[in-house]
């Protein structure tokens, strides 16, 4: 079996990766007004320009910018949208790692009136710098659209601009399409949809705060969140990939949801019109392969079996095996490998150094041509 030509590929990457410290410092005189914008994009472009060579070295097929723009995964993306504010939700949820819980409240998004679109883009500009400085497949990655309900539900989302909640939603399905709009303008395409919610309803302690946070039922929230996706993609080029990356939480080494997919796999693998799925499979907390038997032909399943929360390297015949257990549900040739999720999802990172990051890339590129040639 050969490696594949077209995204995702067999050796993928989720997204985001440490920072350099230089840049976390230069970001810090930012915020303080020490630094110029465009000063802070120059050091920017240089250090991405360093990770994607590094991405290449690895033997990847596709490298993203790391994120290195922005300070959350989904907040500077989600901010961007005229009249889509942070704010202080209140909301405190726990956070779960080896050495103990971790209370956080998060910032939440609201929307306070009608939503649109910035004139030149969100990352539009981002893009088409790292499609310049990249001799293979650049990719982009975005939180999904469910992250702008998700975060607060009805209440976080004015009542006067949209009454009814179908408006919302077919305004922000319109304002993403114009977003890949542009992305598939300037060359994208590779887009991939982060999305953390379905992997929260899988968790029997969070499906009940969904209840509770945004007065939604769980069992009717995977079906709306995916058609709001398939209305969000309808205008994609028809060479464009898009896939969804599914994980339950990744701030700071620790994580937030515990459950395997079954709740939502037949909904998801089945309604959701994507190319593929990068799925968190690092620990037994994300469950068995036995939903995979819903996925049907023709979808690919990105195996995050690789964990991004330390640095303690896996063992390649341990992934191979693991593989091997996956492909009882789905054939081998619709399976690929890559982190369970990214290294750093805010600027701060994970807790592993950046020799264990290249180190765990390089095994993944090795596994790969180690089982699919």
């Amino acid at each position: 079996m050969s490696q594949r030509t077209t995204p995702p590929f067999r050796a993928d990457v989720v997204g985001s990766l440490l920072r350099p410290a230089s840049l976390l410092a230069a970001r810090e005189k930012f915020k303080k007004g020490e630094l110029p914008a465009g000063t802070l994009r120059a050091l920017e472009d240089d250090a991405i320009r360093d990770a994607v060579k590094l991405q290449e070295d690895a033997g990847l097929q596709a490298v993203t910018d790391g994120e290195f723009r922005r300070e959350l995964w989904h907040m500077d993306f989600l901010s961007r949208f005229v009249n889509a504010e942070m704010y202080e939700a209140g909301i405190k949820i726990k956070f779960h790692s080896e050495r103990g819980d971790i209370d956080f409240t998060p910032p939440g998004i609201r929307v306070v009136g009608k939503l649109a679109r910035p004139q030149d883009g969100i990352f539009v500009k981002d893009f088409a710098y790292l499609k310049s400085v990249t001799s293979v497949i650049p990719k982009q990655t975005i939180p999904s659209p469910t992250n702008m309900h998700f975060r607060g539900g009805r209440k976080a989302i004015d009542s006067r601009a949209y009454p009814g909640l179908d408006a919302f939603y077919a305004d922000l399905a319109r304002l993403y399409r114009e977003e890949i709009d542009g992305l598939a303008g300037v060359g994208c395409r590779y887009l991939q949809l982060d999305d953390v919610n379905f992997a929260y309803m899988c968790d029997p302690k969070l499906r009940a705060d969904v209840r509770t946070n945004i007065n939604e039922e769980p069992e009717q929230l995977v079906h709306t969140y995916a058609q709001l996706i398939n209305e969000s993609i309808t205008s994609r080029p028809k060479d464009m990939t898009v896939c969804v990356h599914m994980c339950r939480g990744n701030a700071f080494s620790t994580w937030m949801a515990e459950g395997g997919y079954d709740p939502v796999a037949e909904v998801i693998f089945n309604e959701i019109k994507v190319d593929g799925f990068f799925l968190e499979y690092d620990t037994p907390r994300a469950g068995g392969f036995t939903p995979l038997r819903f996925v049907p032909e023709g979808k690919m399943i990105v195996l995050g079996l690789v964990t991004t929360k330390h640095g303690g390297l896996e063992n390649t015949d341990d992934l191979k095996r693991r593989i091997d257990e996956a492909a009882k549900y789905v054939p081998l040739e619709q399976l690929a490998l890559s982190p369970q999720c990214g290294f750093a999802s805010g600027a701060a990172g994970n807790k592993l150094s950046h020799d264990d990051q290249w180190a765990k890339l390089n095994l993944i590129v090795r596994t790969a041509r180690e089982v699919w040639g």
